[in-house]
């Protein structure tokens, strides 16, 4: 193993974009579909494995939907998630600011505080047991109504100590961020943070809308802000932390390959980039994963992987003092291993 992939697996690191529906592994899948009694369209795991192909983000988004079906129960939900939390302690990830998405729950007659209370308890047990810190972040689905999002917020009410922020994801083009602006405002007056996926599909307007009418706290994706120099500047300006997803952006074809991935570019622009994974059960592989494919397709030195690695923890929604603990526990383990 190269010198600069032990840094990657021996540094702590936050992951700020990941849908944790999107971690649901083809064998979870199954044992969930049979303990449920739901049916799937797939007979065994390795259908669900080859299943895991798709060219675009909608071929994505439908398989996605359909594995949602196997989650019913609280006990679902936290298995889901204690999965995604033991893959983190593997990988030495120390925070974490997940994302998940209650309307594709809810039409499912699946009640907003099951999603919540399974997830939430896992992400509790991950802190005592492995000492992973977490952000949840509830998700709208753009591809829905924004009088649908107003709901899902309005029942979040209730339940507020538990969620930390919103975002916006699922079909991006011809949703545009404008579509949401009022019920992001009403986000940001409940004292939650604000995220959005803009940038991804997207034309660039569609960042410009996300900073400017939605006024988010951290930009998804964000790969066609590039095509914009007054975009680059805002963001620069603002240090709008960009959540970039390398492997997910190969899989859906959003770059041809990793070689013309703007990563890199990001970084000599003075932006605030991170690696993330996304959804990683259906793009092939977690964090660990995307920082070793994006360094080895890049070439990224070993000083651009700890600016991505320390952007991870300034970049997050976490306290100066919890922020600094793990930027100092990076520092710490370069000065004694240089």
């Amino acid at each position: 193993m190269s010198e600069i992939k032990k840094l990657i697996e021996a540094l702590p690191k936050a992951e700020l974009h990941l849908h944790i529906e999107g971690s649901l592994e083809p064998e979870l899948m199954f044992a969930l579909a049979k303990r449920n009694g739901i049916s799937i369209a797939y007979s065994t795991i390795e259908e669900i494995h080859q299943a895991y192909q798709f060219e675009n983000l909608q071929d994505f988004l439908d398989i996605y939907y359909a594995g949602m079906s196997v989650l019913i129960n609280e006990q679902d939900f936290y298995d889901l998630t204690w999965a995604y939390l033991i893959k983190c302690h593997e990988q030495n990830i120390k925070h974490v600011e997940i994302f998940f998405d209650p309307q594709g729950h809810t039409t499912r007659g699946v009640a907003f505080s099951t999603a919540l209370f399974g997830i939430d308890k896992a992400l509790k047990k991950g802190f005592s047991e492995f000492g992973i810190s977490s952000k949840t972040i509830m998700c709208f689905l753009r591809h829905l109504s924004e009088e649908d999002a107003l709901i899902t917020l309005n029942e979040a009410k209730d339940f507020l100590p538990l969620i930390d922020g919103v975002g916006l994801d699922s079909s991006e083009v011809g949703n545009p961020p404008s579509k949401f602006k009022n019920v992001f405002a009403s986000a940001r007056e409940m004292g939650l943070k604000l995220v959005a996926h803009a940038g991804e599909e997207g034309p660039p307007s569609y960042v410009e809308e996300a900073l400017f009418l939605l006024n988010i706290d951290r930009l998804d994706h964000g790969n066609r802000a590039m095509e914009s120099e007054s975009l680059i500047e805002e963001l620069k300006t603002r240090q709008i932390a960009l959540t970039v997803c390398p492997l997910s952006n190969l899989k859906l074809g959003v770059v041809a390959d990793l070689k013309s991935h703007p990563l890199k570019s990001m970084l000599d622009q003075g932006l605030l980039a991170t690696v993330n994974s996304d959804d990683p059960s259906y793009f092939g592989g977690y964090l660990n994963d995307n920082y070793f494919a994006i360094q080895e397709a890049l070439n990224l030195t070993k000083e651009q992987i700890v600016t991505l690695i320390k952007n991870s923890f300034t970049g997050s929604f976490l306290g100066d003092e919890q922020r600094n603990k793990y930027l100092n526990e990076i520092d710490n383990y370069l000065k004694n291993n240089a």
